[in-house]
């Protein structure tokens, strides 16, 4: 079912392990469940990629919430080292923070919740699901790094989809062995003609569609008709 009704948008701040991490929140109305963003190394909330799915995501009738993963200074000081990007586990606490700052939320608390990750983000969001077996109800990847979850992945309970592009030959095998390593088996959707961006002509929406299918089928099965 496809919902283009007016959506209520807010600028939010998390407050997670002592800092303070902007984000935006966007609820469609009668949204019957949301979807946490983690974005891939060196992004943030403002990703375009990630922005076009969550607005798919909306248009279905998801919820969203996009974050920061890093402050802004810890930002600043990544763009030069590269410190934070690739610490998984300062990434997988934060979104952990998300899920529980949702719960806490008036407007959010009884919605099942969703992850999506892209990049280094999908091990985050694989991680944040094993920790939160109770709170996370699905997981999908985009383009992700889900091997990076290491010890992890067996302990992955939420239904989980890992989407790759046909041409990014190398992740696809890294999501292959981290399907293996995992007791709930993922799907795993090979985008064909797409490389690890999704940067060709319809893939990205392909992706989003794929995404939104997965969430509303996992989380809010009244949404998917």
């Amino acid at each position: 079912m496809e919902n283009s009704v007016i959506a209520q948008e807010s600028d939010v701040t998390l407050e997670v392990d002592d800092v303070r991490l902007e984000g935006s929140l966007t609820i469609p109305e009668g949204a019957q469940a949301l979807v946490v963003f983690a974005h891939g190394s060196g992004s943030s909330r403002f990703s375009p990629r990630n922005q076009f799915v969550a607005r798919t995501l909306n248009e279905g009738g998801l919820a969203t919430l996009l974050f920061d993963l890093l402050t802004a200074e810890e930002d600043t000081v990544d763009q030069d080292t590269h410190e934070f990007r690739f610490d998984i586990s300062l990434l997988s606490g934060r979104l952990a923070g998300a899920v529980d700052w949702v719960r806490q939320q008036d407007l959010t608390r009884a919605m099942p919740v969703g992850l999506f990750g892209s990049s280094t983000g999908a091990a985050a969001a694989l991680i944040a699901a094993a920790w939160r077996p109770e709170m996370v109800g699905a997981v999908v990847s985009r383009g992700g790094r889900p091997d990076l979850a290491d010890d992890a992945l067996p302990e992955v309970q939420a239904p989980t989809l890992l989407i790759v592009g046909g041409l990014d030959n190398a992740v696809i095998g890294l999501n292959r062995l981290a399907s293996d390593q995992m007791r709930v088996k993922p799907h795993i959707e090979i985008v064909p003609g797409a490389t690890h961006l999704f940067e060709e002509a319809g893939k990205l929406e392909e992706v989003a569609r794929l995404a939104c299918r997965w969430f509303q089928e996992k989380l809010a099965p009244a949404a998917a008709g």
